[in-house]
Formats: C-alpha cells, sequence, structure tokens
C-alpha cells in the first residue's frame, strides 16, 4: 500500500457531547467552501478566472480548526483554506472581487488569490515562499502573550513547507519562549508532484515534536468531528497554558497543485482510496443516518448557499476592472509617517558612536511601551557591541529577548509584533548575516503594506563595514541590496549625534526601516551629544563643509575619511554632504550643490557596481547635465570580497585614494 494511503477505510464519527446544531453548523459550513470551488472550476474553463488551487477533499481541516478558534484569534492559513475565510463569514463578493483583482478586494488588484490579510477578519494570508508565515505566527502570537491575552494564533503549512527551514526556525521559536502557536500541517501527500518520501524521511511529520519539546498530535483530516474536538479541545487548554503544539492532519490532495499541473503523477487505486474518505459525503451519510440531517434541509443548504454565490458572482463581475492612478501607488508603498520633531536640550554630553546608539534605544525603550528588542545575545550579554548592556534589567526578559541563531524566524515574529500592534527591533549581530533571513526583509516586511495595508513596524540594526580585520562575513556595507526594495527604509549616520536621532526617528516609523551602524565608528568617533531624547527627519542630508570647487557626496565611514584627506589638503574648497539617509534620498540638496560646483565625486566604501552612489550618479547626469564641467566621478572599493590581513584589508578600501580621484576631477 502506498506510504499515503489514508489511515483508516473509513470514517469513524463520534458525535462527543456536541450538540444536533452544532454537527448541522460544521456540514454546512464544510459544505460552501466546496460548492464555491465547483463554480471556480467552471469559471476557469470558461476563462472568467486566471487560477485556482483546489482545497477539494480538505475542507474538514479549515473548517475544524477555525470553528476551534475565537472570532478575534488570528489564523494564518495557505492556498487550499478558503474555509477559514468562509467561515470567517467574509463576505462572497469581496473573496470573488479579490480574485479578480479588483477594488472590492483586499488587495487593491495588487496580489491574488489568498496572498493577503484582513484585520478586520483576523486572517494574515500567505506569500508564495510560504515558510515566513510560520514565523510571523510566532510574533502574533508573543504579542498576546506580552498583552497578557490569553489567545491562540494557527497556522497553516504543507507537508513540503515542512522541508523549508522557516518550520524549523519557526517550531523551534515557539517551542523556547512557550508561545501559543497551533502549528497546523496539512500532510496530502504532493508537494506538487513531489511525493512525501521525497520530502522527508521521518516516518510521520508529527514525530518532529519529539526534536523540539513540543507537543503533537497526528489527526484524520478528513474527519470533521475529529478535527473540530481534537482542536477546540487544544486551543482551550492553550489559552490557559501557552504553549506550542504541532497537527499533522493526514488527508490528500484530490486535485492537481493548481488546475493546470494535474494530477497524472498519482497512482489511480491511490485516488480511488482517498475519494472514498471524502470529508462532505461521509459526514452527509452520518448525519442522516444519525436522523440529524434530512434531504431536504441538505437541498435547502445546498440551494441557499448556491443562490449566496451567484448573487456575490454577479456584484463582483459587475464591478468595473481596477484603476489606480500611479500617484496612489507609489504612495501607498509605504504607510504614511508624520514626522513628530523633538527639539534637542542644551544639555550635551561628549560619547561615542556606539553610546549614542545605546542611549537613543534605551530612550526609545522609555517612550514606546510596546517596543520589543530582539537579537543573538543581547539581554545578559548585552550583545557582542555591548550595545544593549544593562538593558535587561531596566526592560526585563520580555521587552530584551534573547533569540536562537536563527535570523529569518526572528525578522518574521518582528512582522508578527507589527501585525499585532506592537514595534519590534531586531539586530542582526552582523550586518552580514542578514543574507540568513533576506527573503522575509524584502518580500514580506517591504511588500506588506502596498500588498493590503498592514505596516512592518520593524527597526533592523546592521553593524556593518570594513576597517577593523574581520574579513569577508562580517565586514560588507550591504546597504545596496536594501536600496533597491520598494518598501523598505534605509539610514545611514556617520556621526554620534546623527546616529542617536536617526534612530529614534527610525523606531517612530511604522515602516521597515534598516538602520546601518558602522562598526569602526563604534568607539572611534565622539560628539556632544544632546542627553535627552530628539529626533532627526528622513531624507535630510548634512552639508560639513561648503565650497565651489567639487561636491563630494558620500555616507558612513568615508564621511570621516574624506574629512581626513581635506584637512591633509586645506587647499581643496569642496562641498562636503553625508547623505545620512539613502532611503528617502535628499535629491534636493545633491541637485543643488552640483549645479554650485559644476563637478562631483560619490564615495562609497562598497565596491562602485550596482551601489548606491551609481544610482545617484545616473540622477546627477539625467537631471543636472547641462551644470556639469567634468563627467560624473565615482569611487569605490575594490571589486572582491573584503580580506582579512590589514594590509589586505587597507589596499581593498578605497579611502588612500580619495586625494588621486579628487586631483583626477579638478584636472579634467
Amino acid at each position: 500500500m502506498n506510504f499515503q494511503s489514508p489511515l483508516t477505510s473509513k470514517l469513524l464519527f463520534n458525535k462527543q457531547n456536541h450538540s444536533n446544531e452544532t454537527l448541522l453548523s460544521l456540514y454546512r459550513a464544510m459544505l460552501k467552501p466546496r460548492l464555491i470551488e465547483e463554480k471556480m472550476l467552471i469559471l476557469l474553463r470558461q476563462g472568467k478566472i486566471s487560477k485556482w488551487f483546489s482545497g477539494i477533499g480538505q475542507e474538514a481541516i479549515s473548517i475544524g480548526v477555525t470553528l476551534s478558534m475565537h472570532q478575534d484569534e488570528y489564523i494564518l492559513p495557505m492556498h487550499r483554506n478558503l474555509g477559514v475565510f468562509t467561515a470567517r463569514e467574509i463576505p462572497l463578493y469581496r473573496l470573488f472581487s479579490q480574485w479578480q483583482g479588483k477594488a472590492s478586494g483586499f488587495t487593491k488588484g495588487r496580489d491574488r488569490s489568498f496572498h493577503f490579510g484582513t484585520q478586520e477578519f483576523k486572517i494574515i494570508g500567505m506569500i508564495s515562499h510560504l515558510g515566513p508565515q510560520l514565523g510571523v505566527a510566532d510574533g502574533i502570537a508573543l504579542a498576546h502573550k506580552l498583552k497578557k491575552e490569553n489567545k491562540v494564533t494557527a497556522v497553516f503549512t504543507g507537508e513540503g513547507g515542512t522541508s523549508e527551514g522557516d518550520f524549523h526556525e519557526a517550531l523551534n521559536i515557539a517551542s523556547v519562549w512557550d508561545l501559543p502557536v497551533l502549528f497546523c500541517v496539512e500532510n496530502n501527500g504532493y508537494g506538487l508532484s513531489t511525493p512525501t518520501n521525497e520530502q522527508y524521511r521521518c516516518e510521520n511529520i508529527v514525530d518532529r515534536g519529539i526534536g523540539y519539546g513540543m507537543e503533537a498530535h497526528q489527526i484524520d483530516g478528513n474527519n470533521i468531528m475529529e478535527v473540530f474536538s481534537k482542536v477546540s479541545a487544544l486551543a482551550e487548554s492553550m489559552r490557559t497554558n501557552p504553549r506550542p503544539i504541532l497537527l499533522e492532519f493526514k488527508t490528500f490532495r484530490m486535485r492537481g497543485h493548481e488546475e493546470a499541473s494535474g494530477t497524472k503523477y498519482v497512482p489511480e487505486d491511490l485516488m480511488k482510496e482517498w475519494a472514498l474518505k471524502d470529508p462532505i459525503n461521509n459526514f452527509k451519510s452520518f448525519l442522516l443516518e444519525e436522523r440529524i440531517l434530512s434531504e431536504e434541509t441538505e437541498n435547502e443548504y445546498r440551494s441557499a448557499i448556491k443562490k449566496e454565490i451567484d448573487e456575490n458572482l454577479h456584484l463582483a463581475f459587475e464591478e468595473p476592472v481596477i484603476t489606480s492612478p500611479e500617484i496612489n501607488e507609489l504612495n501607498d508603498v509605504y504607510k504614511s509617517f508624520d514626522y513628530e520633531h523633538f527639539e534637542e536640550n542644551k544639555e550635551v554630553e561628549n560619547i561615542r558612536f556606539i553610546d549614542a546608539i545605546s542611549q537613543g534605544l534605551k530612550q526609545s525603550m522609555r517612550k514606546h511601551n510596546d517596543l520589543v528588542l530582539m537579537g543573538q545575545d543581547i539581554a545578559d550579554y548585552g550583545g557582542v557591541f555591548k550595545i544593549t548592556e544593562g538593558f535587561l534589567e531596566e526592560f526585563g526578559k520580555d521587552r530584551v529577548r534573547n533569540t536562537p541563531i536563527c535570523e529569518s524566524g526572528i525578522v518574521e515574529a518582528a512582522m508578527g509584533l507589527s501585525i499585532n500592534g506592537m514595534k519590534a527591533m531586531v539586530e542582526m549581530q552582523f550586518a552580514d548575516f542578514v543574507t540568513s533571513g533576506f527573503n522575509p526583509v524584502v518580500n514580506y516586511l517591504a511588500k506588506s503594506h502596498y500588498r493590503w495595508n498592514q505596516s512592518a513596524d520593524v527597526v533592523i540594526r546592521m553593524p556593518c563595514g570594513a576597517g577593523i580585520g574581520a574579513g569577508p562575513f562580517h565586514s560588507q556595507t550591504n546597504e545596496a541590496w536594501f536600496t533597491k526594495t520598494p518598501g523598505l527604509k534605509v539610514v545611514y549616520p556617520a556621526f554620534p549625534y546623527d546616529a542617536k536621532g536617526l534612530l529614534n526617528t527610525a523606531i517612530n516609523d511604522p515602516n521597515p526601516v534598516l538602520f546601518f551602524e558602522h562598526k569602526a565608528l563604534y568607539r572611534t568617533i565622539r560628539q556632544d551629544v544632546p542627553t535627552d531624547y530628539y529626533t532627526i527627519p528622513f531624507g535630510k542630508a548634512a552639508l560639513l563643509k561648503e565650497g565651489e570647487q567639487v561636491s563630494i557626496i558620500t555616507y558612513g565611514a568615508p564621511v570621516h575619511w574624506v574629512l581626513e584627506t581635506l584637512e591633509a589638503f586645506p587647499e581643496l574648497n569642496v562641498d562636503l554632504i553625508d547623505l545620512r539617509s539613502l532611503k528617502p534620498l535628499d535629491e534636493d540638496s545633491i541637485f543643488n550643490s552640483v549645479k554650485k560646483t559644476g563637478r562631483v565625486l560619490l564615495i562609497t566604501e562598497d565596491s562602485v557596481f550596482g551601489s548606491v552612489i551609481s544610482d545617484i550618479s545616473a540622477m546627477i547626469n539625467e537631471k543636472c547635465f547641462e551644470y556639469l564641467d567634468a563627467p560624473v566621478m565615482r569611487l569605490g572599493s575594490m571589486e572582491t570580497p573584503i580580506p582579512f590581513a590589514a594590509n589586505l584589508e587597507n589596499q581593498y578600501l578605497m579611502k588612500n585614494r580619495i586625494h588621486d580621484k579628487l586631483m583626477e576631477l579638478l584636472a579634467y
């Protein structure tokens, strides 16, 4: 018999203490998504919808889990969980409009099918990368726990999704932090065409619970009574005793991954076996045998649901094709942020760059009681750079959280905190390590507001840069990876004063901010910094020196290298602009300076190709060409990874070539 054969050949239903009314409501709730799907398959063949991922045969899982949850508890569903949406009673015309990319949907035509969330119905939809929603569920549950709300969060994935690293990270975090998350794995036999014996080698997915120290249960996913009764009892227990639970629902996908893929790769006898376990037909037979349901009542259910479907389809089809002015599209990339200026006090203290970061973070923690800090070793140890040293004593372990080594899962958890109304700061131990969390940064945090109006109130602190002999994996300045991504903000201060004020603004801003902190500046740069809380707006560059010969435009550590060069060659008469904020960018300051001097040198510690300064160079050529007396010149580090040995690193960096490049530009 095939490894994905049914647990039993027949479904046995146990009423337990459930009333007849409850049983009928469960049947009707399953029937609704089935009838919607049957209609969608007809419309797909008629070319009236573009794509469909069928959950036929799996309705008992979606319905059983959703009806076990409270209405104000979050559910994070997947492709085949139409029953989650219908059981939460989302108006059908809104679902149909969503699938057609119309305005009454949830994404303004910007995303499709179930790739959306809705705070109104406490549903947080998937993204195509599947895994990140598992970690997001952790963050939502963490927020409930911190707010002392006795609520459960349910998140779905398929057996294929359990192969992703996000699955491991999310379950590990939930277990370590005792988060009340129901991890619902729909084991339906195939990830597209890949069978389970090519996905994993443990006998059952539920066996993995042992490795996480997590309670785990295997449930017949086609038996609505087993799903509803078991999940209801577990959810109620989790509300009083918060903990994660892994659930493996054994079921089967009766249609293709999506309709175009078909099911030719599935043995015919296996399809027949599972067809006999259809959750709706079996439950209907049971209800008829027990005289709980009559054929007349069942016909009434079908007629009423079909009428509702037809009426709502008419509304969706009649709705005009969506249009959106370009300005609306651009304005929706970021959540609107009314910058609030807090003026600095006159009392100052001469502190290091690293102290300014720590001070700003501490004052923001006092200002925002809902701000949670997360990162490796940031609690008792104070972080590898000691920025959060002493925070634990003042703010406690709930808000200053050591994390496992799992960048992706923690970025996702930060997104979950934001969804559930809190703020998060994630400290990457080194900016280089963000590669392990790259997907949720650029595909979840960056896109959520544009897709479905959900802000990502997350700051990711990025200790970066060379000059300390840390080698290829601890020395990159990788800001260009993120300035390319709409929806992210990127800040890169060079001075203690700017670092503190901009960090405070970053935490106030409800959008995701990548906050770059150059490690070589941490303990080498000092400045008088106001002792009290203050803010600095994004998108405002600092003009550090004024001159007529050339505009030097840079940011981060190169600002100081330029200042050293100008001190060594006082005859140079330049405008020196410290960008501070890379996205948003202060284009006016750039263009005004270029129009004044006619010569431009753009400097970055990064390699030049694909860098931030390359884009700025193109902008200057487009906007200021007639003002230029020489080509726009760029200076960056070598096109190699960053070496460890001091003499090689010194050769790699561009700081010793600044004067020569300036002379080349002035001589043009």
